[in-house]
């Protein structure tokens, strides 16, 4: 089963804040340009996949917030398929307080971005985040690559700066976006060293060439079993993603380059991601209470005094 890591959903680019609308307007110039982040967008986008996790998004410093009641929003329109997870700035009031509102909505895990929320990762605040994360089994996602707005602090943003929270938490499950980049060596360090860190792929699989490099360096370190699929959308589709990883070799081809071997792009794509995090589980949970509830609900709206049926009806049915 393909499970899709880093997805997002906004109605507008001003939920991500002036600053990273004014970087998008700059980027792609023409409104046509931008990429499509609707939910009818989404739903097509991740017809390949069999799971998906859709990031919340919260920035005090940046004005920026996707909260967790439009990320349970999302997931519910599949939540077989959708599981959400949800931004928090540990910089604003009580994180805590904030993930615990989260968990309620039944979103499986968190997610942070240092330095679009300037901060550092070991910052106290964001500590005290991550000990509630790892008691109640809490998966963390990094975002090391927004879109670098002028008002993102990037030195947060440097994957080694994440070695203090593994060490703190060494039953933390920690995932970093495009494994750390612009930091590659950084983030493959970094999960080398802790077991309990994984890395995505997802702006990477927009530059084939820095791909094809990184995931060279990941199987010589011998991280491939650390890699997970996420596309990134909409800045990228799952499909798309998917045939850029399967074709990085023929960027070598004629070449005395090494190649990666095709079984350990498979391994990428094909990875039990929500297992290696530890929230499979809980979303099947989530997923059998939401079938469940749905005919329960079904029910109560529906009148007491509803007649019953005419014989001649039941006749017809039986």
């Amino acid at each position: 089963m393909i499970v899709d890591l880093n997805t997002r959903i906004w109605e507008s680019a001003e939920q991500l804040g002036p600053s990273v609308e004014a970087q998008m307007r700059r980027r792609r110039g023409e409104p046509w340009h931008r990429p499509a982040a609707s939910t009818d967008s989404h739903d097509q986008a991740m017809s390949p996949v069999g799971n998906a996790v859709i990031l919340g998004f919260a920035s005090q410093a940046l004005a920026a917030r996707i909260p967790h009641e439009k990320v349970a929003q999302y997931v519910a329109r599949n939540p077989k398929r959708y599981v959400g997870f949800g931004g928090i700035d540990p910089t604003a009031d009580d994180p805590v307080a904030s993930l615990e509102t989260a968990l309620g909505l039944g979103l499986l895990g968190v997610t942070v971005s240092p330095s679009a929320q300037g901060f550092h990762p070991a910052d106290t605040r964001a500590m005290t985040l991550y000990e509630a994360c790892e008691a109640k089994g809490v998966p963390v996602f990094i975002e090391c690559d927004p879109i670098l707005a002028r008002d993102v602090k990037m030195e947060f943003g440097q994957p080694y700066l994440l070695d203090e929270v593994a060490r703190s938490f060494p039953d933390l499950k920690l995932a970093i976006s495009s494994l750390g980049a612009p930091w590659i060596d950084q983030g493959i360090a970094l999960i080398g060293k802790h077991p309990t860190v994984f890395a995505d792929l997802s702006d990477l699989v927009n530059r084939p060439w820095q791909l094809y490099n990184a995931l060279l360096l990941a199987y010589q370190q011998q991280v491939m079993g650390q890699i997970v699929f996420g596309s990134g959308f909409p800045f990228c589709t799952p499909e798309k993603a998917i045939v850029t990883l399967y074709s990085v070799n023929t960027l070598i081809q004629g070449t005395h380059l090494p190649s990666v071997p095709r079984e350990q792009l498979r391994s990428i794509v094909e990875r039990d991601t929500l297992s290696c995090l530890g929230v499979r589980h809980q979303h099947e949970q989530f997923e059998t209470a939401a079938d469940t509830s749905a005919p329960a609900a079904a029910s109560e709206d529906k009148p007491d005094e509803t007649p019953e049926p005419a014989p001649v009806e039941k006749g017809a049915e039986a």
